[in-house]
């Protein structure tokens, strides 16, 4: 039973989920997650996994909308990623609820690790100014889209991490740019995932509503901070490629006894 102190717990997790969206347009299932499952305590990681969807989805929203107020939302290309991506996610996210949570949540980690991996390696890659989505990349796109919503479906998260380096790959537009494109489909894909879990009984409303608010205050930090270090080549990618290999470390530690079990 969830007393009132891992509510305010909840709240602040909230709080470090909304800043990391804001900051680099992902990571906050990454941290959502874990949060819930280690530090607020609910002890399904499925029912974690469908609260925090939620949670990240309607963070997503309110940093979309602060990124959209400085102009830094690609509509076509994130619409088009969002589309396809809710189709993976749906099919991801009901193969996810038939997996045991803990080796889900090791999954998850290994996961982590190889993308952390990749976003520091290209970490010094600047992108593209004025990137058009149209008919000669949109197959692109779409598939990069339905990839990444699969994966979010299955591991329960918003996706970001996997999204910002996907229309990074698939359109070359700037990681500043990629960063707030990519809240359109993290929350598509969070709601999508988090409806399956909800179909299931596998959320917490309240939980998920103390998330949200700490969220809304994290975020608005998180996209001035991220307007901030854009201007410094690399340093968003290698921030955001730390933290992933942090989080993932610490949850494999967590989760691998009952993997190997």
């Amino acid at each position: 039973m969830i007393d009132q102190f891992h509510y305010l717990l909840a709240a602040f997790s909230g709080v470090l989920v909304g800043f990391t969206l804001g900051l680099v347009g992902g990571g906050g299932s990454i941290l959502a997650v874990p949060l819930m499952v280690y530090l607020v305590g609910v002890r399904s990681p499925h029912v974690a996994i469908g609260t925090s969807a939620l949670a990240v989805a309607v963070n997503a929203l309110i940093g979309l909308l602060n990124h959209a107020r400085s102009g830094n939302v690609n509509w076509r290309c994130g619409g088009s990623y969002a589309a396809a991506g809710v189709v993976g996610a749906l099919a991801g996210s009901t193969l996810g609820k038939a997996i045991d949570g803990q080796k889900l949540l090791f999954l998850f980690a290994l996961l982590m690790i190889v993308v952390g991996v990749a976003m520091y390696r290209g970490r010094g890659n600047e992108g593209t100014e004025g990137v058009v989505c149209n008919r000669d990349n949109m197959p692109k796109v779409m598939g990069f889209g339905f990839g990444t919503g699969a994966l979010s479906g299955f591991f329960g998260i918003g996706g970001g991490f996997l999204i910002v380096p996907g229309l990074v790959a698939s359109t070359s537009m700037t990681i500043y740019r990629a960063i707030g494109t990519s809240l359109i489909a993290v929350a598509a894909f969070g709601l999508t995932t988090s409806l399956n879990y909800a179909l299931s009984g596998l959320l917490d409303w309240q939980l998920a509503a103390y998330f949200i608010v700490g969220g809304a205050v994290g975020s608005l930090i998180g996209t001035r901070a991220s307007r901030h270090l854009s201007a410094k080549k690399g340093t968003l990618n290698a921030v955001f490629a730390s933290m992933i290999l942090i989080v993932a470390c610490y949850m494999i530690y967590r989760s691998w006894a009952a993997f190997a079990g």
